[in-house]
């Protein structure tokens, strides 16, 4: 009976933690997740399940085993904070002194934490690299990844979440990456001391693919060989979205009016398939569902529009004005999109047109981030450290 007791309760944790976001860019790390029988309507008010103030900063959330974490800035400190993620309760949090960062905006931080077993990895702005036990936040290692490499710090500092790939955590640290153990924080590997870019590393196969001030590249995650670069000049060096792959194809895209590019995988080096300036993503990457893209066309200096484009030949389908330079997200085919003014809408993923179904104001502006949907919880953060977690679950646990 005991032990039939146990396989019950291991069934049911599993369950639970099924639709966790562990990493940046949810459970497959291109922004869209399988999570089925959350509510995309609700009559009447807001249904909030908890909110936290979490300080100055554009990071996301990442949620996993009943965690969630994120980080911000106050007081000259950057400060990790985890809570129980269906309650809002402060399990643990860790401050460090930091600057500020407000150069051409208003700072914070800018990363994502990322969660791997009973891990949590973090990367600042300034390269500061910790590894966290996710249970008590006591440091397990730490170190300053930019002195020890003699990596430059880019323009907005390091940004993206670390990579857990197999026994390293891969970083855009540098003109290729970096990668440390992640039970030690030993080095590795490292590439050459210029600029990184801003994009999370992705996995492809044994490669992690990323954009550094000049290209979209992929090296081996495991000794950090190069195996192709693509030329890729925006503006500041702002190579900020991460890529999206499907089969054998790739999707870069930039802002400061660069746009995007479909390329196809298998030679020497990538090849162009298409190019386009109808999808200019500075920030958030774009999602793809059903054989089209849905993202933000457009600067944080101007009102961007959110578009819909086919993946295969890059033609617009619909554009819909005045969204700013929020995020996107899918689940069980629907858009889940917050607005660079902090609104949320909801509306089925379709080429045909964007008809939302639900309209709802969360917070005030900024909000770059992307919302996250875990567990049936859709985590909403602005720039300002609101933080407000609505409850979208069908059934209360």
């Amino acid at each position: 009976m005991a032990t039939s007791r146990l396989i019950l309760l291991a069934l049911l944790t599993a369950t639970a933690f099924a639709d966790d976001w562990p990493h940046f860019r949810g459970p497959t790390r291109n922004g869209v997740s399988a999570e089925k029988g959350w509510k995309s309507e609700w009559p009447g008010d807001v249904p909030v399940a908890w909110k936290a103030e979490v300080g100055l900063g554009f990071s996301s959330v990442v949620v996993a085993k009943g965690r969630a974490a994120t980080v911000g800035h106050a007081d000259g400190k950057d400060t990790v904070f985890c809570f129980d993620a269906a309650t809002g309760k402060e399990l643990w949090k860790h401050s460090y002194p930091a600057e500020l960062g407000d150069k051409f905006y208003e700072g914070g931080t800018t990363g994502t934490p990322t969660f791997e077993g009973e891990r949590l990895y973090w990367l600042s702005r300034w390269g500061d690299l910790f590894c966290f036990d996710a249970a008590s936040g006591k440091v397990v290692w730490e170190k300053n990844i930019a002195k020890e490499t003699g990596a430059t710090i880019a323009t907005w500092g390091f940004t993206g979440a670390p990579l857990v790939s197999g026994d390293l955590l891969v970083l855009n640290v540098g003109d290729a990456g970096t990668a440390v153990e992640k039970a030690t924080g030993k080095l590795v590997w490292k590439s050459a001391a210029k600029d990184s870019g801003y994009s999370t590393p992705l996995p492809l196969g044994d490669l992690a693919l990323f954009g550094n001030t000049e290209n979209y590249l992929a090296v081996n995650a495991k000794t950090g060989a190069e195996a192709w670069r693509f030329r890729w000049l925006t503006q500041y060096g702002v190579n900020a979205a991460d890529p999206i792959v499907s089969g054998d194809r790739v999707f870069i895209s930039s802002g400061y009016g660069k746009g995007g590019a479909l390329l196809k995988l298998g030679g020497a080096a990538p090849e162009q398939v298409w190019k386009t300036k109808k999808l200019r993503t500075q920030l958030n990457a774009a999602v793809l569902h059903d054989g089209h893209l849905y993202g933000v066309d457009g600067d944080t200096t101007e009102k961007a529009p959110l578009k819909c484009l086919d993946f295969a030949t890059g033609d617009e389908k619909w554009s819909e004005p005045g969204f700013g330079s929020g995020g996107v997200i899918i689940a069980d085919g629907k858009l889940i999109a917050l607005s660079g003014v902090g609104e949320l809408t909801i509306a089925p993923a379709a080429p045909a047109g964007f008809k939302p179904t639900t309209r709802t104001q969360v917070f005030g502006p900024k909000a770059w981030t992307a919302p996250v949907l875990a567990n049936g919880l859709l985590y909403c953060r602005n720039n300002r450290g609101e933080l407000v977690v609505l409850d979208l679950r069908a059934r209360k646990l």
